[in-house]
């Protein structure tokens, strides 16, 4: 099944759909001649002489003549933001890519580079006996990368090849550390092969398979599942798949926007909180730099849906039917939607009742396709995900309020490393970290942020986990506010503390992490996607003061030894946001756990329920389907 996958993968790997420029060079390397394509598919295939060859096909030419790929290199520096250039050098032709999905682009590329490498061991076809040769042109598309593509590349590299020579070299008894270095080397290339392969073709659950099948077909989708499920992880692997210049990435807060490298869903559409008549509301996101944004849009990405009203969403349906003038759908965008209605609610004005965005007019019409992540990564232990699923639903037996209890008397704190505090309410949290750092009788150090536009400051402050200033001391309690290395365990939300500065210019903080590593945190960089478009930057520590942090900040965090006070919970499913933020009940500690704290939203859990019948209903149709089916 795995070797199945992995050929459907490589199938793609050969074709390619993107914009595309065609640069004629002259010698000194001047564009003379540039033949530009906004939409085109790219072929790789072999000509009649089984040389690498590739193909533009595009509705002015569907078969033009295939470019002969033999002296090339490869500039694919940005080959994750869908760019890549091939420059031809005998032929003093280059080829640029634009606009592709990132993850097939990559995987041409290196399908490229496999094939063209074994091609080259087997010998190209010189310019005589092509000149001579009276075989018709033709081309084929190139097979699917096998095993054998790397095994033979890996020998290509062992062996040097001697054009002018058919003797083959005499075999070299070999000492037995040299074999045991072959062996590793071996073992090397297996492993980069495995490498290669898993990053064309992903292992996938039945649910996230289901997703991408849907997003592939065009649909609108809306997929949902507890914390820890994945959910943003599989939108960044759904944004690698889809062309950048008309995929637009938004969430409906900033810190979750961050997280998915993209900005606000009220940035993107332009129309402020949504809150004036629908024909001031289209007259504002009709403004030049929104319009241009609306009309380019094919594929809105929106995560933590959840906190989205369901007014705020039916006046967006509405603005973009208006400003793209297409009476269909949201204008006919397709909706990729991810979140959990049961985590934190959207934010209703007082006294008025909270209205989800399932509870949208438009909701049926926009959103073809629901489905309910359940695989937990996050956590591993089975009683810990049976409590959170629990807690979840509002769910709270006596035997899970005694388990969670317990965990008050618990000891988290090892290597000086203390718990992190998770506050209902933001006052709190400055308040509890300004008090414990004003404690620690060390010198303070101020790190500032380098931002490219200092007007837009304020704006970078909602989008990023980071400030423009960090103070810190020596035995400051941090965490990581980015993934830097997840083998060694520096992951978003890791735990540490500041050991020392670092004795260069700089005075970077030595962070010593729960994991046991220690490292100097240098400057990291984080981008936001400007309301009008483009990108703004900012270069900042990647560290928070860690003696606490508000439940609605952790959203996206794993933290490994925290410590929770639900006596304030105010809103539904914010004791399940904190508690599930806990990678395990060993490193959580509940001060005051009360069963009244549980609550889950009623229009939610209906909706949950439905959904799961309609699965079950949908299973046992499929079911059916293949008992009656005859076989052929």
């Amino acid at each position: 099944m795995r070797n199945q996958k992995f050929s459907e993968g490589n199938m793609e790997a050969s074709e390619l759909e993107c914009g595309l420029t065609v640069e004629n060079l002259n010698s000194n390397g001047i564009v003379t001649k540039r033949r530009c394509y906004k939409s085109i598919t790219v072929v790789l295939g072999r000509d009649e002489f089984r040389d690498i060859a590739l193909r533009i096909v595009s509705s002015q030419s569907p078969l033009g003549k295939p470019f002969l790929l033999k002296d090339i290199s490869i500039h694919k520096r940005f080959a994750h933001e869908g760019k890549a250039t091939i420059k031809l050098l005998t032929q003093k032709l280059q080829i640029m890519f634009s606009n592709c999905p990132p993850n097939q682009l990559i995987a041409f590329l290196k399908c490229l580079s496999l094939k063209l490498s074994q091609s080259k061991q087997n010998g190209l076809t010189c310019n005589r006996r092509r000149m001579l040769s009276d075989k018709p042109r033709s081309f084929e598309n190139i097979s699917p990368l096998a095993d054998k593509d790397f095994t033979e590349t890996t020998r290509s590299k062992k062996r040097p090849l001697d054009d002018n020579s058919a003797i083959t070299p005499k075999r070299i008894k070999t000492s037995g550390k040299e074999n045991q270095l072959g062996a590793n080397c071996e073992s090397s290339q297996a492993r980069k092969r495995l490498n290669i392969i898993s990053s064309l073709q992903a292992n996938f659950t039945a649910e996230q398979m289901a997703v991408i099948n849907a997003v592939k077909a065009g649909r609108s989708v809306f997929f949902t599942g507890s914390a820890g499920t994945g959910k943003s992880y599989l939108l960044k692997r759904l944004l690698s798949m889809l062309p950048p210049q008309s995929t637009f990435v938004t969430a409906s807060t900033g810190v979750a926007a961050c997280h998915i490298g993209g900005t606000t869903l009220h940035a993107f559409a332009g129309i402020g909180s949504g809150s004036a008549p629908l024909a001031q509301c289209v007259e504002l996101a009709s403004r030049p730099g929104h319009v241009q944004q609306w009309r380019t849009c094919k594929h809105l990405i929106i995560d933590e849906i959840s906190m989205v009203e369901s007014s705020y969403f039916d006046k967006l349906e509405a603005v973009a039917r208006a400003v793209r003038k297409k009476d269909c759908p949201f204008g006919g965008v397709q909706l990729i939607l991810s979140g959990d209605f049961l985590q934190l609610p959207p934010v209703a004005k007082h006294l008025e009742k909270k209205k989800f965005c399932f509870q949208a007019e438009c909701w049926g019409d926009c959103v073809h396709t629901t489905i309910e992540l359940k695989q937990v990564y996050r956590q591993k232990d089975p009683l810990f995900i049976s409590i959170l699923q629990n807690v979840r639903v509002g769910i709270c037996p006596d035997a899970l309020v005694s388990r969670l209890t317990k965990t008050r008397n618990q000891s988290i704190e090892h290597d000086g490393i203390m718990a992190t505090k998770l506050c209902t309410h933001k006052e709190n949290v400055n308040q509890i970290n300004e008090i414990h750092l004003s404690k620690l009788p060390c010198e303070k150090k101020v790190f500032y942020a380098s931002d490219s536009d200092n007007s837009m400051s304020a704006m970078i402050d909602k989008q990023v986990p980071v400030g423009e200033t960090l103070e810190l001391k020596k035995g400051a309690q941090v965490m990581l506010a980015k993934n830097l290395n997840l083998s060694k365990g520096l992951v978003n939300g890791a735990r540490g503390i500041v050991t020392q500065f670092d004795s260069g210019n700089a005075g970077y903080p030595v962070v010593k992490f729960m994991s046991g590593f220690e490292q100097v945190i240098g400057p990291e960089k984080w981008v936001v996607k400007a309301p009008g478009g483009g990108t703004i930057t900012r270069r900042q520590l990647p560290l928070k003061l860690a003696w606490a942090v508000s439940i609605h900040k952790s959203q996206g965090m794993t933290l490994d030894c925290v410590e929770i006070s639900l006596s304030r919970v105010f809103e539904y499913g914010q004791a399940y946001v904190a508690l599930s933020r806990a990678r395990s009940l060993q490193g959580l500690r509940v001060l005051d756990f009360d069963s009244k704290c549980v609550r889950a939203h009623p229009d939610v859990l209906r909706y949950y329920a439905r959904l799961q019948r309609d699965a079950k209903m949908m299973k046992s149709l499929n079911y059916d389907d293949k008992e009656n089916t005859c076989p052929h």
